[in-house]
């Protein structure tokens, strides 16, 4: 293929995977901020004010236990039937969800079957994001030219901030504009963001059919070499790869979901007594602060390393966590939008390398599985809870101060993690190069 048109192809891969990735996630966290900001009162009612809000925090973390079941069955199919595939796939599984939970009557309407539909919808959601992840990322990176693999697997990465900036941006107009009253947003309001999904999810279908299959799996299909279960392959040869993984994603998670889990959102407005419109301001201008982190940190992960990357990022979010909470404190809106510029450094620097970090530690063979087991298994572990547990450490405290430890926990694991995994910047990523692929990917190892 001439060097224009590779070009070319590799532009248009970059934009499918970060159009579907926005999409997928703009669904995902259009919950978190309906969590936030109304579910507690539409579906978690009888349990009372502070036992709904901690049901509703804690559903957003149910949808992370289904997370692997979907990268599972992702990497299962991606290994063996192609990456493309699985991304259309999961691209309408979530769409299909978030436009069902924007028509679900509330628990007055129809009693507990409201938050049951509730609960399954944000089931299904998990299993999409946990197989739409490792398709994205090993369409973008195995696409990619060696030399600009990270900043190839940053793009899919930035649909996540891209995806959250829609979501607060989507509610702050409904807040302050379309529906401004309590009563319109929590009769109607709310619901607006969820049924657009519908048209957001046909735009992500088209865009996603229009690109090639990754090069590496063509390869792996003419050449009849998938693996029958390559799952079973994944943890009988790479358990420890999908521990380290799982631990780098954890460090980064933990802290990523104060503001995509819907905490901060749900501290500024119902403890701190801010106006919620002006919070989901800052959270989406947060959100774009973490896009562009994210975006440096790819060029830096080309530049440096990815693991170099990675530790300067925990190492800024480390010192992060003991800073923002003070501020956001202060009740002031300056200082609100400050913090979360500042929280964004970190989380940027520590998330835009992990395409290329975790494309590079598996074997051809069996990388899809090992790049949505991981991360899947890391989002439980960090995230999938963490609001809820953020909620519960400052109602039996008062403070957020044993929040900033227990983040800073994560961080700590997330920086030993990372170390422990040696920086493959470059390697052959074909399956004829599986030999060297599998050997030599944690630092306790000899490099093959």
């Amino acid at each position: 293929m001439p060097n224009t048109a590779v070009r070319a192809n590799r532009t248009r891969v970059a934009f499918a995977t970060l159009v579907g990735t926005t999409v997928e996630w703009y669904d995902f966290f259009i919950y978190a901020n309906a969590v936030a900001l109304v579910f507690a009162h539409q579906f978690f009612e009888p349990l009372g004010a502070t036992g709904a809000q901690l049901v509703a925090f804690a559903s957003v973390g149910l949808s992370f236990l289904f997370r692997p079941l979907g990268a599972f069955l992702a990497g299962h199919y991606g290994d063996k039937l192609g990456r493309r595939k699985m991304l259309v796939i999961t691209l309408l599984l979530m769409g299909g969800a978030t436009t069902a939970i924007g028509l679900i009557p509330t628990y007055a309407a129809i009693g507990v079957a409201a938050p049951l539909l509730l609960l399954a919808m944000r089931i299904l959601q998990g299993i999409s994001a946990g197989g739409e992840w490792g398709g994205a990322v090993l369409m973008a990176v195995e696409h990619a030219g060696r030399d600009r693999r990270g900043l190839a697997g940053a793009v899919p990465q930035l649909g996540v901030p891209l995806g959250m900036l829609l979501a607060s941006g989507m509610m702050a107009l409904m807040t302050g504009v379309i529906a401004p009253t309590e009563e319109a947003f929590n009769s109607w309001g709310w619901r607006v963001p969820f049924l657009l999904s519908f048209l957001l999810v046909f735009l992500g279908y088209w865009v996603r059919r229009s690109v090639d299959e990754s090069p590496v799996f063509q390869e792996i299909a003419e050449r009849k070499e998938q693996i029958h279960m390559p799952l079973v392959q994944l943890f009988k040869k790479y358990w420890y790869l999908v521990v380290l993984g799982a631990l780098v994603f954890a460090g980064n998670n933990a802290s990523g979901y104060m503001t995509t889990g819907g905490f901060i959102t749900n501290y500024t407005t119902s403890s701190l007594g801010m106006d919620r419109t002006d919070v989901l301001l800052a959270v989406t201008a947060g959100s774009f602060f973490w896009f562009v982190f994210t975006l440096l940190s790819g060029l830096m992960a080309d530049a440096i390393g990815r693991v170099r990357t990675y530790q300067i990022g925990f190492i800024v979010l480390g010192v992060s966590v003991f800073l923002v909470f003070p501020m956001i404190s202060t009740k002031s809106l300056g200082m609100l939008y400050l913090a979360l510029l500042l929280f964004s450094v970190g989380l940027g620097l520590t998330y835009g390398p992990q395409s290329a970090l975790y494309s590079e530690m598996f074997p051809a063979s069996v990388r899809f599985s090992g790049v949505s087991v991981s991360y899947a298994i890391g989002a439980i572990i960090g995230g999938a809870f963490s609001p809820m547990i953020a909620k519960a450490i400052f109602d039996s405290t008062g403070s957020t101060t044993m929040i900033s430890w227990y983040l800073l926990a994560f961080v700590v694991i997330g920086f030993v993690a990372v170390s422990l995994i040696r920086d493959r910047k470059g390697i052959d990523l074909s399956i004829s190069n599986e030999a060297e692929q599998a050997h030599g990917a944690v630092v306790f190892q000899k490099a093959a």
